[in-house]
């Protein structure tokens, strides 16, 4: 790289997985792409996938090698194991790219993309979205442990900026050795747009029958991977005849033998993902330990009202208690709250609109990338502002 950036900014992006691949971590990269690229930023992702090959999705050029997935379908860790052309891939796009932003620790395509940019002298910036996640296999944790004490040490020390989307996570890459003045409070963003409130009744009617779901009654709401860390379990256990609860997401299996007690509608597209949204009343997720999930934040742009565990890291957000729902993780106490909003109609209006109202002040997605922006330009600038860049 040299060392002034001639024309347009040019990203290397790097994520494990990236769509199709349905996952939080990489809806986040697939819209940051996105977004950076409107913004006029030149945009490299580097990922996993079924085959290795280089598209053009949407004017971002995507780089996949080739991926064993086992990992995953075996043991639900996702975590792809890439092949030898990994780390020539990462050079070769580290050397053509003006920073290097590496989304999380943990994964092979951090680890390469990381000793790419140090062998090309490329500047980087981080993302790390959790601290260690709880997981049923003491193996798992163990390795967790061993991978942010060795590469995430080496990651979070290297990067220009650590970017943290809550204060539990900010202290975990403290802790791993990143400079306090290096890490910096960013929340994912939102499409605003494409995840609205609900017009009318008509509309939710609609939007009900188009999923299968019912007309009448409140729906509850849980969307993503159900594993015991996201509480899916919890939310189950919850179930009430004071509402129906409904479930997106996957595998499909994990919700054998529920019976009446919970609707699925499947691994949904975007689009899909916002019409559940706007069909349902209430959003819940008691999970063990997140950054700020996306579901959340999609959610709350949504203006429905969200049910949550009561993180300590959720802090740095500053959100109303009365107007997003922070409760202890156990069956009872979710299952409580969750019937007061249920009987209360005014009440689920007022935590709707309070969370639109916050989503769109806090998660648009053009802020986040001109935060990006100012970011990448004081890696590859470090110690000038923008006013001395003119």
């Amino acid at each position: 790289m040299s060392d002034d950036v001639a024309g347009p900014l040019k990203v290397l992006l790097v994520c494990h997985y990236y769509p199709p691949h349905l996952g939080g971590i990489e809806n986040v990269a697939h819209s940051q792409a996105r977004h950076l690229t409107a913004a006029g930023v030149q945009v490299t992702v580097l990922t996993s996938g079924d085959r290795s090959g280089v598209t053009d999705e949407d004017g971002v050029r995507v780089v996949r090698v080739r991926a064993w997935n086992g990992l995953e379908r075996k043991a639900d860790v996702p975590f792809p194991v890439l092949g030898p052309q990994l780390l020539r891939r990462a050079v070769r796009w580290a050397r053509w790219a003006d920073v290097v932003h590496i989304h999380d620790a943990f994964y092979m395509t951090s680890w390469a993309a990381l000793l790419a940019a140090k062998a090309t002298r490329t500047p980087v910036v981080a993302t790390q979205h959790v601290t260690l996640v709880h997981h049923k296999s003491a193996a798992v944790s163990l390795v967790q442990k061993a991978v942010y004490a060795t590469a995430g040490k080496l990651l979070v020390r290297n990067a220009r900026s650590v970017f943290t989307l809550n204060s539990d996570v900010a202290a975990f890459v403290r802790d791993l050795g990143a400079p306090a003045e290096r890490v910096r409070h960013l929340p994912n963003g939102v499409d605003t747009a494409l995840f609205r409130p609900v017009r009318d009744d008509a509309e939710q009617a609609a939007e009900r029958e188009r999923l299968g779901l019912p007309r009448e009654g409140v729906l509850v709401l849980f969307a993503g991977r159900f594993m015991p860390n996201k509480g899916f379990d919890t939310l189950l256990a919850a179930a009430d005849p004071a509402y129906q609860l409904v479930f997106a997401g996957g595998p499909a299996e994990a919700l054998a033998g529920t019976g009446d007690s919970a609707i699925y509608v499947g691994s949904l597209s975007s689009s899909d993902m916002a019409a559940a949204y706007r069909a349902c009343d209430v959003f819940a997720l008691p999970s063990m330990a997140e950054g700020f999930p996306l579901t959340v934040q999609e959610a709350m742009s949504s203006g429905i009202a969200v049910v949550t565990t009561d993180l300590s890291g959720y802090a740095a957000y500053g959100l109303d208690r009365d107007r997003v729902s922070l409760v202890d993780r156990d069956t009872e106490t979710l299952r409580v709250r969750l019937r007061e909003i249920a009987a209360d109609s005014e009440l689920r209006g007022q935590m709707g609109k309070y969370a639109r109202e916050y989503a769109v002040e806090h998660f648009a997605w053009p802020d986040h990338a001109r935060m990006l922006i100012e970011a990448y330009r004081s890696a590859i600038h470090p110690g000038t502002s923008t006013a001395d860049r003119g």
